[in-house]
């Protein structure tokens, strides 16, 4: 082997715990960006608690490799992992792998990780695990970085196929020799030869894989090879309720979901197997405090939108309420109460924001929760229908009950980002109706949203264009802000999501003013929608008949329809 031998203790193996919430997982990280992590809720603290009971019920010691932005988030549950005995180690500070980072960008990413763990915790920091991905043998340059940086050993090469077939050794525990420091590496353990190697580590292998084979793999391991054997799992495998994600297609809820319910009872059956401890204590390495020191203020790339008009005076913010419709939206309003905070922190000093929420007769908790989320908020009140009404039901009974000159109407889902109100806002000015989201405009964007959702969508706009006045590029968004005196008695012959481009149309039709602001739809990430497209088709070619007839066959009676 090349390097210096690290010292084989008695037969113990390594456990290493990967500390991460389930929205940074590797399978639907391409589908959450970093700036919306804080809509999520949060279950990692609920979940770190599990893992380190099911290692107390077995008198096991792990490694647990805790992302910075978990330790920056969630100080306490850190600390709670080195009171309880274990390590604590780093895991990056976001869910990014070496390959998309310069050189520098990674040095930072590691600096910032380790200054969020050492708070938390008050001791050094000595191991580091790589956020996403592995590295191979092109990528050893991080453990230079790493050697510089103080870390005393990695554990982010994990061996697959032939990747190492140049360098075998590294399968092993060995020293990595940078150009004047040198630094341990604990390679995640893998099945087969130095020619080919299979991944048997852990985490999504034990539970995609037959459990009698990866029973194998670990057992042919503990009797052949005099190396520790390095097995992990990630603390959100032990939640069985994880929230699905709608966005998620076949391959991914595979890798994310299947087998969780099984996953603690296959950790058990090798925790009675074997012993295990983290790797700090495997090379007797013993914990060092390290001196409080103050934070250093770090910019932090997030998506914000650019305010369109001027900050107001101190004392005359423009009130405004947002309605927010919902039916059956019990998993989706932990995210959109953590959206809505965001949105309070980026207006607050424009707009003095009140929130309404009208529960269309939802067959869930969706009420209960409202009030739990809700209920002890100033700025935020609650309307219940006694039956169904439909969104566009739902946004009148808001309007009606509204106390402001402006109002707004966003999607439960958060499909549109509330944040964009900041575009939107400015643009009601006086002798404007409507202003209305426009994902379909030039300056817009569609994110995620299925192919056939868009052709639909797209031809329906290009029908209404050919009866109403306004040539705008989307007639059906939700997203909208009012002029309530506009639109408040507005009498709707449909109350769903028919209603929406109905209440537009009536204003186009006796003559208010429109306005269309880009916009960017997202696919919805949470829960499922309720539009029932056949009928939504039948509907929208039935008003489109209506509004023709309304337009051509009797011109002089269509300004009065906005209030027949």
């Amino acid at each position: 082997m090349n390097g210096t031998e690290t010292p084989t203790p008695a037969r113990r193996h390594l456990l290493t715990v990967a500390v991460e919430d389930y929205f940074h997982a590797t399978a639907l990280n391409p589908l959450v960006p970093d700036a919306h992590w804080r809509r999520f809720e949060s279950r990692v603290a609920a979940n770190t608690r599990r893992a380190l009971e099911l290692l107390a019920s077995h008198d096991q010691r792990a490694t647990f490799f805790v992302l910075g932005w978990v330790a920056e988030q969630s100080p306490e549950i850190v600390r709670e992992i080195v009171d309880r005995g274990h390590e604590v180690a780093s895991k990056g500070y976001r869910r990014r792998a070496p390959g998309q980072m310069t050189r520098e960008e990674f040095r930072e990413d590691v600096q910032r990780a380790r200054e969020a763990l050492e708070h938390a915790t008050g001791q050094r920091v000595f191991g580091h695990r790589v956020a996403q991905g592995s590295l191979g043998l092109d990528d050893l340059w991080a453990l230079d970085i790493l050697a510089e940086e103080g870390f005393r050993y990695d554990s982010s090469i994990y061996p697959r196929l032939r990747s190492i077939a140049r360098e075998p050794w590294r399968r092993f525990p060995h020293v990595h020799h940078g150009k004047d420091r040198e630094i341990h590496e604990f390679p995640l353990s893998t099945w087969g030869t130095d020619s080919f190697l299979l991944p048997a580590a852990g985490g999504n292998y034990f539970r995609q894989l037959p459990p009698a084979l990866m029973r194998r793999a670990v057992s042919h391991w503990d009797r052949v090879i005099p190396h520790p054997f390095n097995m992990y799992f990630h603390v959100w495998e032990l939640d069985s309720d994880l929230p699905r994600l709608a966005n998620a297609g076949p391959l991914t809820r595979i890798r994310q979901y299947r087998n969780l319910r099984k996953m603690p009872k296959l950790l058990a059956d090798y925790f009675t197997r074997y012993a295990f401890t983290g790797i700090s204590d495997w090379m007797d390495w013993k914990p060092e405090p390290v001196a409080a020191s103050p934070r250093r203020d770090r910019a932090v790339s997030v998506s914000r939108p650019v305010p369109s008009e001027p900050a107001p005076a101190s004392g005359t913010r423009r009130p405004v309420t947002v309605v927010v419709p919902c039916f059956n939206e019990e998993l989706v309003l932990p995210y959109l109460a953590n959206t809505l905070d965001e949105v309070r922190e980026q207006l607050c000093e424009r707009y003095d924001l009140r929130f309404l929420f009208v529960d269309d007769a939802s067959q869930d908790d969706t009420w209960d929760s409202l009030e739990r989320l809700f209920g002890g908020r100033s700025d935020c009140r609650r309307i219940r229908h006694d039956r169904n009404r439909g969104v566009a039901g739902a946004i009148c009974t808001g309007l009606e009950h509204a106390e402001t000159e402006i109002a707004c109407s966003i999607d439960c889902d958060c499909t549109y980002d509330p944040a964009q109100l900041a575009e939107m806002i400015p643009l009601m000015k006086e002798g404007v109706a409507m202003v209305t989201a426009s994902p379909y405009h030039p300056l817009g964007a569609v994110e995620g949203v299925p192919g056939w959702r868009l052709f639909l969508s797209r031809t329906l706009s290009r029908m209404y264009r050919l009866v109403l006045h306004h040539k705008l590029d989307t007639y059906t968004s939700c997203f909208r802000v009012y002029r309530r005196e506009a639109v408040v008695g507005m009498p709707l012959a449909n109350g769903g999501f028919l209603g929406v481009a109905e209440m537009l149309g009536r204003l186009d039709l006796a003559g208010e003013r429109i306005v269309e602001c880009p916009a960017v739809l997202q696919v919805r990430v949470l829960g499922h929608s309720k539009m029932k497209t056949l009928a939504t088709i039948r509907g929208h070619l039935g008003l489109w008949l209506r509004l023709a007839r309304a337009r051509w066959l009797a011109p002089s009676s269509a300004k009065a329809a906005v209030r027949t």
